[in-house]
C-alpha cells in the first residue's frame, strides 16, 4: 500500500537496509531527537509491512539514528488525532505498536539515549530489546496531561508487574538501563555504541531457525496473551501438523542426524 503524500524533510523518515535476510529499519529524525511524526509513522508502517510481507524477510531490526531512539512523540503534530481518538494504524495495516495486526516476524530493537514514552512503547511492542548503558527511559505522558495510549499500560503492567509499572507509569519518573532490566523491559545492557550490532547478532542468531517455525512460535505465544491459555493449547497440534509436513521440517530431521546446521529456506 502506497502513501502519495508529499515528503516533508523536515518530519523526518525511516531508512531501511537489508543484510541477508534482516531489514534494519532506522528512525531518523536525530535533529529532533528522533521525534515522531506523522509521516515517520506512515514510514515504519511501510516498512514493517515490508518486512512481514517479504518472505526472504526473516526477522527485523529497529533502531534510532543519532545520539537517541527517540524523544517519543512530536505532540503538536498527533493533536488532532488524539482529541478524536484516531491511530494512524487502524485497520488492516501492519501495526508497529502491536495494538492490530502484529508483524509475523520477530523485532529486535536497540535502544539508546533518551527513551521517552512512545520509545519504550515501540521497544515493548517488539520481541526483544536491547539497551546501550546510556540509556534514559521516562513514560512521562501525565505531565503532558495526556497518558500512554501505545501500549504500555498494557506491557508494562505485563512485564514488569503493577507495583513496578504504577511505580513509573504514575510519578512519570527518569529511569536508566539497568532499572528497565530489572522490571523486564529490556534484555540485555550493552555499551553504548555496541547496541546495534548486538541487536543484529541476536537477528542473526534468530535467522538460524527455520522461518516458519520461528513465526509460528512467536504467534503461539501472542494467541497465549490475547486468547489464554485453552486457545494456545488447542492451536499448537495442528501447527505443529504444518510445520512437520514442511520441508523445512525435513531439513532439521537431516541436520540433527547429521550433526550440522540446518539449511532452512522456508519451504
Amino acid at each position: 500500500m502506497s502513501d502519495e503524500r508529499p515528503l516533508d524533510p523536515a518530519d523526518g523518515g525511516v531508512t531501511t537496509e537489508v543484510r541477508g535476510r534482516i531489514l534494519l529499519m532506522g528512525l531518523d529524525r536525530p535533529a529532533k531527537m528522533n521525534g515522531y511524526t506523522p509521516q515517520m509513522a506512515r514510514q515504519l508502517v511501510a516498512a514493517f509491512e515490508r518486512l512481514d510481507e517479504d518472505e526472504d524477510l526473516w526477522c527485523g531490526v529497529l533502531f534510532g539514528h543519532g545520539a537517541h531512539f527517540t524523544a517519543g512523540l512530536d505532540l503538536p503534530k498527533f493533536r488532532d488525532a488524539m482529541k478524536d481518538g484516531r491511530r494512524s494504524t487502524q485497520g488492516e495495516r501492519v501495526d508497529p505498536m502491536a495494538l492490530g495486526r502484529r508483524c509475523r516476524k520477530p523485532i529486535v530493537t536497540a535502544v539508546h539515549g533518551v527513551t521517552y514514552t512512545l520509545g519504550i512503547e515501540m521497544m515493548l511492542a517488539g520481541d526483544i530489546v536491547v539497551a546501550a548503558d546510556d540509556c534514559r527511559f521516562s513514560q512521562l505522558e501525565p505531565l503532558r496531561g495526556i497518558h500512554a495510549a501505545g501500549g504500555a499500560t498494557i506491557r508494562f503492567v505485563d512485564r514488569g508487574g503493577w507495583g513496578n509499572a504504577m511505580y513509573h507509569l504514575l510519578t512519570s519518573d527518569e529511569f536508566d538501563a539497568e532499572e528497565a532490566r530489572r522490571v523486564g523491559l529490556v534484555q540485555e545492557v550493552v555499551p553504548a555504541g555496541t547496541q546495534l550490532d548486538r541487536a543484529i547478532q541476536l537477528a542473526e542468531k534468530i535467522c538460524e531457525g527455520a522461518p516458519k517455525a520461528v513465526q509460528a512460535t512467536k504467534a503461539s505465544s501472542a494467541i497465549y496473551l490475547r486468547d489464554g491459555e485453552a486457545a494456545c493449547i488447542a492451536a499448537l497440534g495442528p501447527k505443529q501438523a504444518e510445520l512437520a509436513a514442511m520441508d523445512d521440517a525435513e531439513e532439521g530431521v537431516a541436520a540433527f542426524r547429521e550433526r550440522r546446521a540446518g539449511n532452512f529456506t522456508g519451504r
